[in-house]
């Protein structure tokens, strides 16, 4: 389907692609990964032909359509359905043609539209958007009505359903909800043509693909399977590399001895000269580039405050009088690790803004220890951070009585190099604004860490190192997050944000995934939608009430083993 021939491709100062060569055969679902910056977007935009090589061919089938989201969807007028339907450019078109047609061509026109099943497109149409977490009522709105991030749903929608023959999708998940990354997974599965995924969703690319595309040094290597099979084979491959070139590397050593010592005489020089032919025939073996990454600094509060930490009883919470969660009876304690669940809009971001003291109650009481020190990590803070402040200048003002050498070096802990402290927040990349927001929340060790999503702009060796952090780190965690495997290795206990209440969730991460799905399933057959036109969202009583007593048993001692591993990673066992 894909075949890229000794691509060759500078910009900005950089090379980024030195004869890079693969082949994706037609069909393949395949995970682009590779650090942040290392050209993942840029090889999108030479596929696509935005960009020209340098070098090198890009080769695909004639008449291949290529599909992708490079952006939101405009404002129009236009339905959202309308909307969708729009992007099959085929069914368009032949729908417009029965307008103009003669009558002997009627016929022809109803065949080819038969043939792609035309008649099955607003259906499918709307099991796509409804998967995206659009409601039925949504269907007739113009798009002009959606936010920015609707409106990116909207093009991850119509990139679907026209189904081209190459699909491109860049950090799909960043813009959805835990609900949508968890359907996109599924429907990835089952995507009929090509697909070129970038992410750094490991869920996502252990369960939806068939190979990872690695992208490193300028090189292109394909491997067969999911992310973890990935990982095991490319740590094989580092250290066969190793190894041979550790042998060669002697080898070299012993015939450069032999040269040195015996070149000069006469009853040797045969041997020499044989040496040095041998020596010449080496082929030089790359060095192992070892792509280490910074970890993350998460102290711990260094006085652990007496339980609870925080206690809620028919607590109400709103904007302008109006509630948005009510009568929340929940309690944190200090070792409390909380994966808050529940769909964009239900409530999760109201919750962790209470929680954090920056919204008031409208009734009912929260009793908090009147020391507690919060950490509060939300995207709304990358967006506003001024785009002229360096690193350097945000620590000065943080830490005014410290000097200029411990600002630089804390820096430096953040994973931020000495160049990249007086680099203006501009010219930083998002990964590294997150890293630096999130290491200055965490500084002044709290007890509680509240994360709203903060993996957007992490690749997933940073996210593995916030993991590893998060582990460490021994207060209470609120985390909030489309990313799976976080919530799986950090949460303790889940919380369901639905109704306009919160509750506790006794299932695990699979037993939510697989109601996900079925919700799904049924709202794309009879949608439903609640008050305030989003789509329907979770109800804990039908989690639990589609489970059976054996299921129920399962589940438990499944969630007490994950719990008690998670407990002994933590304190070092």
């Amino acid at each position: 389907m894909l075949r890229i021939e000794n691509l060759v491709f500078d910009a900005w100062g950089r090379r980024f692609f030195d004869g890079a060569s693969v082949t994706i055969p037609a069909g393949a679902k395949v995970g682009l990964v590779g650090r942040n910056g290392v050209g993942k977007s840029t090889l999108f935009r030479l596929i696509s032909g935005q960009l020209a090589a340098l070098g090198g061919e890009i080769i695909l089938p004639k008449a291949a359509r290529i599909g992708s989201v490079d952006q939101e969807h405009p404002a129009t007028p236009a339905s959202l359905i309308d909307t969708i339907l729009a992007a099959d450019v085929l069914r368009e078109t032949l729908n417009a043609e029965l307008e103009t047609a003669e009558p002997e061509e009627l016929a022809e026109i109803y065949q080819r539209l038969n043939a792609i099943d035309a008649d099955r497109a607003p259906a499918r149409a709307a099991e796509i958007l409804g998967g995206l977490g659009f409601s039925t009522a949504d269907l007739a709105r113009p798009m002009a009505e959606f936010s920015g991030g609707w409106r990116m749903r909207v093009a991850l929608a119509a990139a679907l359903f026209a189904e081209p023959d190459l699909l491109l999708l860049d950090e799909p998940t960043n813009y959805l909800d835990l609900e949508g990354a968890l359907w996109l997974e599924a429907r990835l599965q089952k995507y009929p043509n090509t697909a070129l995924i970038i992410s750094h969703d490991r869920e996502l690319l252990n369960n939806s693909v068939d190979a990872i595309l690695h992208l490193s040094q300028g090189k292109l290597d394909l491997y067969t399977g999911g992310y973890n099979d990935f990982e095991t084979r490319r740590a094989e491959k580092t250290r066969l590399q190793s190894a041979t070139k550790a042998k060669q590397e002697a080898e070299r050593a012993h015939l450069q001895k032999f040269i040195d010592r015996f070149r000069a005489k006469a009853s040797k020089a045969a041997q020499a000269q044989s040496r040095i032919k041998r020596l010449a025939k080496l082929e030089p073996i790359a060095e192992v580039v070892e792509e280490r990454v910074a970890p993350f600094t998460l102290p711990s509060p260094t006085r652990p405050l007496a339980p609870p930490l925080l206690q809620l009883e028919g607590a109400t919470v709103g904007y302008n009088g109006t509630p948005v969660l009510r009568k929340l009876n929940l309690r944190l304690d200090v070792d409390d690790r909380i994966g808050l669940l529940g769909v964009n809009g239900a409530g999760k971001s109201t919750f962790a803004k209470m929680v954090a003291g920056a919204l008031p109650l409208q009734s009912g009481e929260m009793k908090r220890e009147s020391r507690i020190k919060v950490g509060w990590f939300h995207q709304h803070q990358i967006e506003a951070l001024d785009p002229d402040d360096t690193p350097l200048d945000i620590l000065r003002r943080e830490l005014p009585d410290d000097g200029e050498s411990s600002r630089r070096s804390r820096l430096a802990q953040f994973g931020l190099s000495f160049d990249k402290q007086e680099t203006t927040i501009a010219n930083l990349s998002g990964g590294e604004r997150a890293r630096l927001l999130l290491n200055l929340v965490a500084m002044a060790a709290p007890h509680l860490l509240i994360l709203d999503e903060p993996t957007n702009h992490l690749d997933i060796d940073s996210r593995r190192a916030l993991l590893d952090a998060l582990n460490d780190y021994e207060g209470a965690v609120i985390l909030i997050t489309h990313d799976r495997s976080l919530i799986e290795l950090v949460a303790d206990r889940l919380w369901l944000t639905a109704d306009g209440h919160i509750t506790p969730f006794k299932g695990d991460m699979d037993d939510y995934a697989r109601f996900v799905l079925d919700r799904a399933r049924v709202a794309a057959r009879a949608p439903s939608q609640n008050g305030d036109g989003r789509a329907a969202p979770a109800n804990l009583a039908d989690v639990q009430d589609v489970l059976t007593a054996g299921q129920k048993a399962a589940q438990e001692a499944r969630y007490a083993a994950k719990k008690a591993a998670k407990k002994r990673r933590r304190r070092g066992y």
